[in-house]
């Protein structure tokens, strides 16, 4: 593996993101402890855990907020994560979604989806500019892929809460990411905007990879097809969901609460 700070994204062996013996303390305290992970290209990843199990942190790992006290992190095959800002790793394609939305309540959703698209460094020149239709297109797919369309004018601050957070899921997707790190997105949605949130991430996976920390059972058997589950830094379990459930240690530290 070449040390490349920034480059062109290369996933030949079919690998997006590798962790490698990550570990993290603060102030003696190994919140990530030797763990490793692997993610192939067009997944969806979902990752599970208790509370304070790092899952938070390896978020924080793979978008250089936080730094590696050792281990390996890549992008593909090239991109070494760990000599990347937050920035650079934005730039080369890794967008992260927080649990609580951060949009543009004054504005509608399309100008959200605007205004994320224009922050884009390649255009930012054009942030005063007219349109293209190019660009009205882009903007109406995504609306319509998050099921905003019917609101596309409402001011963001008026949406319900699920499709906030749909919004902020469209604004990362307009900076056209290839891999996305999503973070608790169903906490607090109804029954159905969950449903909606399953068929919505089903959708994207193929042409995004996807990394979904979620508490949330039920919403992560719709969707998983392999479930990493975290406990005190490490990866104590990976798999199906169905093996994953019936792991005596998965059962001890987390399930069976």
């Amino acid at each position: 593996m070449g040390h490349v700070v920034t480059g062109e994204l290369d996933t030949t062996h079919g690998t997006i993101l590798y962790l490698d013996g990550i570990s993290v303390s603060f102030d003696g305290f190994k919140a990530l402890n030797d763990l490793s992970l692997n993610i192939d290209v067009g997944e969806l990843r979902c990752v599970i855990g208790p509370n304070g199990a790092g899952k938070t942190t390896m978020m924080d790992v793979i978008t250089g907020r936080t730094r590696p006290d050792a281990g390996r992190a890549y992008f593909g095959e090239t991109i070494d994560l760990a000599r990347m800002n937050e920035a650079q790793i934005a730039h080369v394609g890794i967008g992260r979604k927080f649990q609580k939305p951060t949009i543009f309540e004054r504005h509608s959703a399309f100008e959200n989806l605007e205004l994320a698209m224009k922050t884009d460094k390649r255009v930012r020149k054009t942030l005063f500019a007219r349109l293209g239709a190019d660009e009205r297109d882009r903007i109406a797919d995504t609306l319509r892929l998050i099921r905003l369309d019917p609101v596309a004018d409402r001011p963001a601050g008026l949406l319900s809460h699920g499709q906030k957070q749909w919004l902020e899921i469209g604004m990362l997707l307009m900076q056209e990411p290839k891999l996305l790190l999503l973070d608790e997105p169903v906490a607090g949605m109804s029954d159905d905007e969950t449903e909606r949130t399953a068929e919505l991430f089903l959708s994207l996976a193929g042409q995004h990879s996807l990394v979904v920390v979620e508490h949330d059972m039920a919403f992560v058997a719709r969707i998983a097809r392999k479930v990493t589950v975290l406990h005190e830094g490490s990866v104590i379990a990976e798999g199906p969901m169905k093996t994953v459930q019936e792991d005596p240690r998965v059962i001890e530290v987390y399930l069976g609460r």
